[in-house]
Formats: structure tokens, sequence, C-alpha cells
């Protein structure tokens, strides 16, 4: 293939900007979207842990509650009991109220036990709790300032030109011909254009035989050797 030199660099800068392109879109997120999406994922694992430590301690609390509730009318049966005791006389009346006020009193004894073990742990319950809403509030922050770099990079970037829209100016610069066979060649390679550094090829790496070299380097100015590995058209040092 015919191209004269000036032509050449373009359509190097050309090859260079499609393989770019392709293994953009075949590579990781920036660091900086990386690190945001950790951040946010982060974000949301703490969040739920912190949710259900918040539950826990709502349900420690109303089982408080209920322990609660249950000891007062506990305390109302016994007093019944005893002011019923002190006015009865009937003695099956009286083993009733008596085996009642019995079972009041072991009971409440029961409830004074369970609540202070209730209140011991939602000690810790509240503890777990404030230390997961602490990380959460880290993990916002980490977020925000994720958010900043990430939009920082982007801003870095915005007055870049769009790769796509660089490779349509820089084709539209180049002889149809060319492009075809370019195109042809890089459906086959992946590559269809390189850098000839003197010895080996930019598209495969190959170094070449001396001999070929030789007909590289003394290939006409307007004329595109191709690599023999991999059939990259094969662009010479241009001043």
């Amino acid at each position: 293939m015919k191209l004269d030199q000036q032509q050449q660099k373009t359509l190097l800068e050309l090859a260079n900007a499609e393989r770019a392109l392709t293994a953009g879109a075949q590579s990781k997120l920036s660091p900086e979207q990386e690190t945001m999406d950790k951040a946010q994922a982060d974000l949301i694992r703490l969040r739920d842990a912190a949710a259900a430590a918040q539950m826990v301690v709502d349900d420690m609390e109303n089982e408080i509650l209920r322990i609660q509730s249950d000891e007062r009318k506990l305390r109302r049966r016994k007093k019944d009991s005893q002011d019923a005791l002190g006015a009865e006389t009937d003695e099956d009346r009286r083993r009733d109220l008596q085996h009642d006020l019995y079972t009041a009193k072991s009971r409440i004894a029961d409830l004074m036990s369970e609540l202070q073990e209730a209140h011991n742990e939602i000690h810790a319950l509240r503890n777990n709790r404030d230390l997961a809403q602490s990380r959460v509030q880290d993990a916002e922050r980490e977020v925000a300032q994720a958010r900043e770099a990430l939009e920082a990079a982007r801003d870095l970037t915005a007055g870049e030109e769009d790769p796509r829209d660089r490779i349509a100016r820089l084709t539209a610069q180049l002889p149809a011909e060319v492009i075809t066979e370019y195109q042809a060649q890089r459906m086959e390679n992946g590559v269809g254009a390189a850098q000839f550094n003197g010895r080996s090829c930019g598209g495969c790496a190959m170094v070449l035989p001396a001999g070929m070299v030789s007909e590289v380097r003394n290939a006409p100015a307007d004329e595109l050797p191709q690599c023999p590995e991999c059939g990259s058209y094969l662009i010479r040092d241009i001043s």
C-alpha cells in the first residue's frame, strides 16, 4: 500500500486511537470510579448492618416494656390477693388466694431477673448500634470524598476530544482506498497499522530478521511494508 509520509502519520495516529478505544472498552473502570463503587457498596452494607442493629435494640426495648407491663399487672394481682386474703374467712378460698399470692410473687421475682438481664443486654446492643451508626457516618464521608475525586477526574477529561470523534476526523483525512485496506487488515489481526521502531513490529512485537529489517528500511518512503508475522502495515519513523 502506498501513502505519502504525512498521511502515514495520520494513519498511525488512527490505528493507535482505535486500539486505545478498543483497549479502553475492555479495560477496568477508572481508579476513581472503582473507589467510588467500592465506597458506595461499603456504605450500603454498613447501612444494612446499622439497620439490623437498630432492629435488635428495638426488639429488646419492646421486650423490656413487655416485662415491665407484666410486672405491673402481677403487682396489682399480688396486692389484690393480699387485700382479699385479709378479708377472707373461708379456708378453701384463703388457700386459693395464698396460692395465687405465692404464684404472683414467684413470677415477679422471675420477671425482675429477666428485666435485669434485658437491661444488661440492651446496654451492649446499644453500644453495637452506636458503633454501626458511627461506621455509616465514616462511610458517608468516604463516599463524599470519592465522589469529589471522581468529579475532579471527569473535569480533567471534560475538554478532551471524544475518541470516536477523533477517529472519525482522522478517517476523513485519509483516502478511501487506504481506509479500506487498513480496515481489512485490522479486521484480520486487530491492529491494522503499527509503528516500526527499526527492529520490531509495534503490532505484534516480533523482532524482524535482519533481511526483513533491511527491506523495510529501504522500501520507498511512500510505501507501507507489512509485518511478516501479523501483516500489520509498518510505519517507519517519520521526522
